[in-house]
Parts: C-alpha cells; structure tokens; sequence
C-alpha cells in the first residue's frame, strides 16, 4: 500500500541525521516495548507481514509524529484486538476486564535466547524454476494496492537488471492478509539513478532492492 511508511525518494522530510554512538533504547519503556511485542508475537495468532501491514496502516499524520517504538506499540495494539486478546476498553483501563482468546504459546523468559537464535526463517523450497536468470532486463510493475506489499512505491514501473536470484520465500503480499504462504522467487535488482530518480539524477548511483517474482515482467 501507499502510506506513511513508503518514504523512499519523498522530499520533505529533512536530511537522514545519524546519532554517533546511538544507545540501544533511549529509554525503558522502548526496552519494554520490544519486549512485549515479541512477546505478543510469540503468541502464534499473525505473521510479520500481518504486523507490518498494521503499522503501515497508522493514520499518516499519527504514523509520521510518533517514533519508532511508539508506531511498534500503537500497531500491536490493534493486532490484540483484533485477535481477541484484549478490547479497546481494556486497552484505555489498563487492565483485564474479561477473559480473551487464549495463545497457542506462552514465551517464557528461559526461552527467549533459542527463539530469538532460531529467528523466524521465511524461505520455502519450490519445484518450479526460476522464471528470470542473473543478467535479465526486467521491469517492476506499476501497481498500487491498498494491501500489504513489498515493492517500494519508488521502484515501480522502473527497468532494471537481476543481479542474483536470492531463493523462494514466503510471499508476504499474501501472507499479510491470510492468504497462504504461497512461495516465490525472490531476485535482487539493480536500478541505475536515472532511471529511478529521473533527470538530474547522480549518474554514478544505483538502488537495489528485493523483488518476488510477481513484482517483474520480462523487458
């Protein structure tokens, strides 16, 4: 979808100010933060595209004022409800009211170290060939969706070259709204600047991105 969180080539938004010898979290509650959602996530009721669908559909102007952990924070929010673990009333309370659904698993503190270790793989083994090969031309689709996708608004419609052919994995368009897994390929493609950034662009400069097969057409 085009929301909020697609920001690659807006202008707008100020220079990208990295902070020298950044901490971790800036505060406790961040701490805490990502350790609830992972957490919650442990809970086996979405995916991480069903939580990344959530975040990016943060109202824009909410989205665009709320920090990093805060926007993690507000979209878990709505998948606890939306899984029945909680309801807005508890949410504004604080506190339990009434029981909710119950998670297929609990994440205990002994076993945070194996499952962060473990992570959670998303590629899957495929019996059909890739489509394109290292070297290909190939151009991204023109699509906007209101669902969840990984093609950055920026790099649509754009030709460019496979550099490598990653592997099959998870499609997350589909995944993110409990369509299936459903596998593709996934190729890493190279876009010079031009050709993304247009006239005037740094001729030397070029993108790469990540693209399931779906997202390409043969040039």
């Amino acid at each position: 979808m085009n929301g909020p969180h697609d920001l690659g080539g807006q202008m707008g938004f100020g220079p990208i100010a990295p902070e020298a010898d950044e901490p971790w979290f800036h505060a406790d509650w961040e701490r805490r933060a990502l350790g609830v959602t992972l957490a919650c996530g442990a809970f086996g009721a979405w995916t991480i595209d069903e939580s990344r669908h959530a975040r990016e559909n943060i109202p824009p102007a909410a989205y665009l004022a709320a920090s990093y952990y805060e926007i993690w924070i507000r979209a878990l929010e709505v998948l606890l409800q939306r899984h029945g673990f909680v309801t807005a009333d508890e949410i504004a309370a604080g506190k339990s009211l009434s029981a909710g659904a119950a998670p297929k698993r609990v994440l205990t503190a002994e076993m945070v170290a194996g499952v962060l270790a473990r992570g959670g793989p998303c590629d899957r083994p495929l019996s059909q060939v890739p489509r394109f090969a290292v070297g290909a031309r190939v151009r991204t689709r023109n699509v906007n969706p209101t669902t969840h996708t990984r093609l950055p608004r920026y790099a649509r419609g754009k030709t460019g070259i496979v550099e490598a052919v990653q592997g099959s994995f998870v499609f997350a368009d589909d995944n993110a709204h409990g369509r299936g897994e459903n596998p593709q390929w996934v190729y890493t493609v190279v876009f010079d600047g031009p050709e993304i950034w247009g006239e005037g662009s740094d001729p030397t400069l070029s993108v790469s991105i990540d693209a399931w097969e779906s997202y390409l057409e043969p040039v």
